[in-house]
């Protein structure tokens, strides 16, 4: 085997064995849930490198599809929890007629909910896309539409606060799919849940970053107009990414809802999405391993240095996302090859003096 598939192997080893062996047994209850809460926003980091890192297209607006996925899996949690023809605890309280919206009847099957959870998202991206992409709508266009669409369902649940919970979002949950989530042994059923998923979207995303798929992706980024001579379509290319990209931001936030305990507005609008963004952009947005330890340092650093610097973590936030893009434009994981390529050329030999080359003709 090759050293060039024998290293993608190693790491995803010792990533499984850091996920499954070493972080439980060093980590308290308390910390492994902060780190399950992490690896979700990995996994919309992974989307987001197929999405921008490869397509080139920058989604702002992955809070739309997280919201979308949490939701989903929220309304099933709150509907098993108050029974088979119950009512949502804070319905009793906000006052809906006494009776369940229809659209959240369906809610009530696992297989519905679960399905769910990837094809709403999934669906509303493959039509944005589709209406987007056709118009050859793309660069910052593309991300303000993103964003404002991000900002426009945010606004949208804190109006329908009778069937959505407002501001305060959906909380309270008792159960998960049967399992007891006060128990600390059903939380650390969860998180091993949420490792696993982690570990299969890499996996799935490298195949499409290695396929045949992932080259044209790269084209279209690169020179799309050349890919439409070539007889394919663009359009269909970027629509494809930016589909599975949702799906994958549509499962961490359904996987977030029992990892954390609540989905609400706050969490899927504009500042969140930046926020996925950001740890994409400095980990490394071309590199699926880069742009997920990104996210879940930024995750990190964000609960570690908001406790102790509130109101300066946002501007330590910004400026390091500034200077990642500035001076270090593919994120921390392009580091190796900067740091490799200047060490080439301070050991490359230099021409004699006195040579063609030395003296600029031609060598």
């Amino acid at each position: 085997m090759t050293r060039s598939r024998l290293l993608p192997l190693a790491g995803f080893a010792l990533t499984a064995v850091a996920l499954f062996a070493v972080a439980p047994a060093v980590l308290s209850d308390f910390r492994l849930s902060l780190l399950a809460r992490y690896l979700c926003f990995a996994i919309v980091a992974v989307g987001i490198a197929l999405a921008w890192g490869r397509g080139g297209m920058l989604t702002l607006g992955q809070g739309l599809f997280f919201g979308l996925g949490g939701y989903a899996m929220a309304m099933h949690l709150k509907l098993a929890d108050a029974g088979p023809d119950g009512l949502p605890d804070f319905m009793l309280l906000y006052g809906t007629g006494g009776e369940l919206p229809w659209w959240w009847e369906p809610f009530r099957s696992p297989v519905f909910a679960l399905a769910a959870v990837l094809v709403l998202p999934m669906t509303l991206a493959a039509l944005i896309g589709f209406l987007v992409f056709r118009r050859r709508v793309r660069g910052a266009y593309f991300a303000i539409l993103s964003q404002a669409l991000a900002a426009a369902f945010a606004l949208l649940l804190i109006g329908q606060q009778a069937t959505t919970g407002g501001t305060n979002g959906l909380t309270n949950f008792q159960g998960f799919f049967g399992f007891a989530l006060a128990d600390p042994l059903n939380k650390r059923m969860v998180y091993f849940v949420i490792a696993a998923a982690l570990l299969a979207v890499l996996l799935i995303t490298r195949q499409l970053f290695h396929s045949r798929y992932g080259e044209l992706l790269v084209a279209v980024r690169d020179s799309e107009e050349r890919v439409r001579f070539l007889g394919y379509d663009p359009a269909l290319v970027k629509l494809a990414a930016y589909t599975v990209s949702a799906g994958m931001a549509g499962l961490a936030g359904a996987l977030f809802v029992p990892a954390v305990g609540i989905i609400s507005p706050a969490l899927i609008g504009i500042v969140p999405s930046i926020q996925f963004v950001i740890g994409a952009a400095i980990g490394g947005r071309a590199s699926l391993a880069g742009a997920a330890l990104g996210a879940i340092a930024v995750a990190w650093a964000q609960t570690t240095l908001s406790e102790e610097f509130p109101a300066a973590w946002t501007y330590f936030q910004a400026g390091l996302f500034i200077a990642v893009i500035a001076f270090l434009p593919g994120g921390l994981a392009s580091l190796r090859h900067h740091l490799t390529r200047r060490r080439t050329r301070a050991t490359r030999p230099r021409p004699p003096t006195g040579t063609p080359a030395a003296e600029g003709a031609p060598a």
